[in-house]
């Protein structure tokens, strides 16, 4: 009888809910708890998912994190509203513990969401701190069978688990050259003397070595396993654990009772190597994460104040109490306290809510948040690299695998499960043939050298390698599902300012009244407040050093700018939006119109400069996409346009930002395109949030859009069609090296079957073959990208 929650094996079964039945009464709380909340799909996904629960928790245990100084270091983020945690979730090892980890919200109706990064065992958590407290959290997890494991200064003791490996590592490479060392005596016995005065005694020894190994270097393979044969799956660690006993026991007997050869030194070999090619992998995958983090996918300057004058520099090198300014429609890039200024903030790309709060200076402002107003002066209070910005794009991460990764998967465990018939076939045939030697081999190799490694990280390589040609690129993706994505668009849609033009390129002249030094200035301390690409050109055709404080400003995103500057009521922008008529522009330009207390003094006539080699762009990338232009400006260029693009790409000009959004809904619903949208401004905000793929322009990095899947240096623009080449290539480069890795496993099966590879050398070929999946996806997504050049620093 077993327990219907764990699977453990029941005393009797006095504990009974209609037909099942638990062996411990927390493990009967933990059902009637999911029962209630209708959360018992967690039982159908695996049998027996839950951990047991023997021991239950002492009821103040969580009484800590009503300390506010204690839970101020777990929490990432908190605002008037709800608070930001991730727990480290150990218990969590199959499908049904992340069903059920995203869906605790039923039990604690504080919890607004929960994502589950399940390669990491983290949940991170949303919830409401005037419903329920950091305390009822955790109390709400640990009752679902889950107790968080609760990390201060986490960041510093991370590192203790690599060295868990390490030291496992260290200790099966130690036992395994001095076994070696002690059987040379059995591999090259000149004399029976030698064999027959030291050879017993150094089997001895190597016993006493290979003891440590087993029950030490070696119990991760057996925990692993255990697990997954009490949840019903076969793993890989199945087979490497059944490998190791066979080897060590096979030896002991031979020495106990026979007095003949042993394979300790093969037992510790497999060992050694086995950690090894997981340490290997392992320290692989955490440089992937770390390629996700915000050093990595945000190379981007903020200006720091030192004395009157602003310096940018990148947002890394950022230190404690260093003042930086942040403007309008700006992102706050470490948490900071606010000095001067008055602080309207949007923390939508923080915790998805739109509607801005003010902040009173002396507050802190969070990394994330936006910036709505007037320019802010803050002093960091923590780099960035400890703030909450640099979580945040592995925030929305799924943790669904695709279909294609899925079916890998699912291919794994098959295989795992022929590898395993065929072993015992194999075995029994040399039995019944009385070839015992070889019968030992083939049980032993056919496990090791036929695992599916090299099977499943296939995907995970690729698409670490296409990643990383991305970052040189310039083109910096949320998470590895975007590439997928990626493979799937079927129509570019391209925002032409600052996306097609270049914000440094602009040609500029002044068509007016003449405008004094005093109004210049006046006109150049208003538009540093701007964030639109035509107003920063005209700011910096001004190139004026003397700037004037602004008292009063605000930016309406498609009109311009306007503020009161030395008591000068100024509107800079549009001719609609200076005058409230029509526009005027040339054929070729684009015109900025200035509007001074009740006067329009003038117009900037600016040209605008398109990117080089944007025809050719457009020419390759029309021959896989249907394409559109969407822009908020007027048609002055329309004409030009159709020269660079064609008659076939469909152009729209005085786009609000509501008409983007509703074009590209169009063309999902109606058409069942999968759209990629390029832009760099906020009245590309909404389009990038409804497309399939969302790519934000970053001409300088400090200035993007947050609803976005990526960040593409606006220098990169034209190599967009390589890009996306290179995601629709990286399915090939799977499919080619799961083939390969088939075909690596017959052949190991065919020797392996015959008895004919030794453990230990078994045991160096299964990392081989995970090394050979590495290389091989590295020089083919090389050479897939091969046309794709570095973006320049």
């Amino acid at each position: 009888m077993r327990c219907y929650h764990c699977g453990d094996l029941c005393p009797d079964d006095h504990l009974r809910i209609e037909e099942k039945l638990f062996c411990c009464s927390g493990c009967k709380l933990v059902f009637e708890l999911l029962n209630e909340k209708g959360l018992c799909t967690y039982y159908l996904l695996n049998e027996h998912p839950g951990q047991q629960q023997v021991k239950p928790g002492r009821k103040e245990r969580f009484a800590f994190l009503d300390n506010e100084a204690i839970a101020r270091q777990l929490v990432s983020f908190s605002d008037g509203k709800q608070t930001h945690v991730t727990f480290s979730i150990p218990h969590m090892h199959c499908s049904s513990c992340l069903w059920l980890l995203e869906h605790i919200g039923k039990m604690q109706p504080g919890i607004i969401t929960s994502r589950v990064d399940f390669s990491a065992k983290t949940v991170f958590i949303i919830f409401d701190h005037n419903r329920c407290s950091l305390r009822d959290v955790a109390e709400t997890l640990t009752a679902a069978g889950y107790e968080p494991w609760l990390r201060l200064n986490a960041k510093e003791k991370q590192p203790q688990l690599a060295y868990t490996r390490i030291t496992q590592i260290s200790v099966a490479g130690f036992c395994f050259a001095n076994i070696m060392m002690l059987s040379l005596p059995e591999y090259f016995s000149f004399s029976s003397y030698l064999q027959e005065k030291i050879g017993i005694t150094f089997r001895y020894i190597g016993l006493l070595l290979a003891l440590p190994v087993l029950l030490y270097a070696a119990r991760e393979f057996f925990v692993n396993a255990a697990s997954g044969l009490r949840n019903g799956r076969l793993t890989i660690d199945c087979s490497i654990a059944l490998a190791v006993l066979l080897t060590f026991f096979r030896s002991l007997y031979n020495l106990l009772v026979l007095d003949g050869n042993t394979y300790f030194d093969s037992m510790s070999g497999i060992v050694f190597f086995m950690l090894l090619g997981r340490w290997a992998q392992d320290k692989t995958q955490r440089s992937l994460v770390f390629d996700r983090d915000y050093a990595s996918f945000f190379p981007v300057t903020v200006n720091r104040v030192k004395g009157t004058q602003a310096e940018p520099v990148l947002i890394s090198q950022l230190r404690e109490k260093d003042i930086i300014e942040v403007h309008d429609y700006e992102i706050i890039p470490a948490d900071s306290l606010l000095l001067n200024g008055r602080a309207f903030i949007d923390y939508s790309f923080v915790t998805g809510e739109s509607l801005p709060k003010q902040v009173e200076q002396g507050a802190i402002l969070y990394a994330g948040g936006k910036q709505l107003g007037e320019r802010l002066e803050l002093m960091v209070i923590k780099p960035p690299d400890q703030g909450y910005l640099s979580s945040l794009w592995n925030r929305e991460a799924s943790d669904k695998d695709s279909s294609q990764n899925a079916f890998l998967h699912k291919a794994g465990n098959y295989f795992t499960v022929v590898v395993l018939v065929l072993t015992l076939g194999s075995a029994l045939f040399w039995f019944l043939k009385g070839e015992r030697t070889i019968m030992w081999n083939a049980l032993t190799t056919t496990l090791i050298v036929a695992c599916p490694c090299a099977l499943l990280l296939a995907a995970t390589f690729t698409n670490g390698n296409v990643l990383r040609i991305y970052k040189r690129a310039g083109l910096y993706l949320k998470n590895a599902g975007v590439i997928t994505a990626m493979a799937g668009i079927d129509h570019v849609v391209l925002d032409k300012t600052g996306t097609i033009t270049s914000g440094k390129g602009y040609r500029l002249s002044y068509h007016g009244s003449r405008l004094t030094e005093e109004a210049i200035n006046r006109i150049a301390s208003l538009l540093r407040h701007s964030t639109h690409p035509l107003s920063k050109a005209v700011a910096a055709h001004l190139d004026q050093r003397h700037i004037i404080p602004v008292a009063h400003f605000k930016n309406i995103p498609g009109g311009g700018i306007e503020g009161w500057v030395e008591e000068h009521h100024l509107k800079i922008g549009s001719r609609a939006f200076v005058s409230g008529s029509g526009d005027c522009a040339t054929d070729t330009a684009t015109c900025v119109f200035v509007r001074i207390n009740r006067q329009i003094a003038g117009y900037f006539e600016v040209q605008n400069q398109y990117r080089e080699g944007l025809q050719r762009f457009i020419s390759r990338l029309k021959q896989h996409y249907s394409l559109s232009v969407l822009t908020g400006d007027n048609g002055a260029e329309q004409s030009r346009l159709k020269e660079i693009m064609g008659n076939d790409v469909d152009m729209r000009f005085h786009q609000l930002p509501n008409d983007k959004y509703e074009y590209i809904r169009a063309l999902q619903e109606k058409e069942k395109k999968q759209v990629l949208v390029a832009g760099d401004g906020l009245n590309d905000a909404g389009a990038l949030a409804q497309s399939n793929v969302g790519i934000a322009v970053a001409e300088t990095g400090n200035s993007f859009t947050p609803a976005s899947a990526g960040i593409l240096d606006a220098s990169s623009v034209t190599q967009l069609d390589q890009l996306l080449y290179l995601a629709r290539r990286s399915k090939t480069v799977i499919w080619i090296s799961f083939a390969v890795s088939v075909i690596y496993n017959v052949i190991g099966l065919y020797f392996a079957l015959q008895g004919l590879l030794a453990p230990v050398i078994a045991a160096i070929l299964m990392p081989v073959s995970s090394i050979s999946i590495l290389l091989l996806t590295f020089f083919l997504s090389e050479w897939y990208g091969r046309k794709i050049c570095p973006v320049k620093k």
